[in-house]
């Protein structure tokens, strides 16, 4: 089971982390939910039903983590003091970038939910629609349709320039 794991691991850890560096913008909290995502999965293998993708099955875990984390003070508190939202490789990037990019991400969190989410997981966490719809238990379809209303809300925000 060890190796088989450090498989699973080696294969999904990339889309996990994605995924909740899309929900957190802050690498050191999704690093730390990205272990722990593992660690809860390894010990709950057993009732992976196979009904998704293993991928899709890890990232619900990491959802929920991400979601328990949210509502615990401690780091509600964190987050509103370090509301960063710049990855490591804007840091190189001239003032005036660094600017457009917080601008963008700064509509892109204004966004209501569901739209906030599925624009995140779709572009900073590289999943399929078909991934997305089954992460809501929903369709493709409806993350399609999510994700086109999502990117026409920042459209209109861009264009008035919020």
């Amino acid at each position: 089971m060890g190796q088989e794991f450090e498989r699973i691991y080696q294969e999904n850890a990339k889309v996990v982390m994605k995924f909740l560096l899309s929900l957190t913008s802050d690498y050191h909290l999704a690093e730390e939910l990205t272990q722990e995502t593992f660690y809860r999965a390894y010990r709950n293998i057993k009732g992976f039903q196979g009904t998704c993708k293993l991928n899709v099955w890890l990232c619900q875990i990491a959802k929920n983590l991400y979601l328990d984390t949210v509502k615990s003070s401690r780091w509600q508190r964190e987050t509103e003091l370090t509301d960063n939202h710049a990855d490591t490789g804007q840091q190189l990037r001239t003032v005036e970038e660094k600017d457009s990019v917080a601008q963008i991400y700064r509509m892109i969190h204004q966004l209501e939910e569901p739209y906030k989410e599925v624009f995140l997981l779709r572009y900073n966490g590289d999943l399929s629609l078909k991934e997305i719809g089954a992460l809501f238990q929903k369709s493709e379809n409806w993350a399609r349709v999510t994700y086109y209303r999502a990117k026409e809300k920042l459209k209109k925000s861009l264009e008035e320039g919020q």
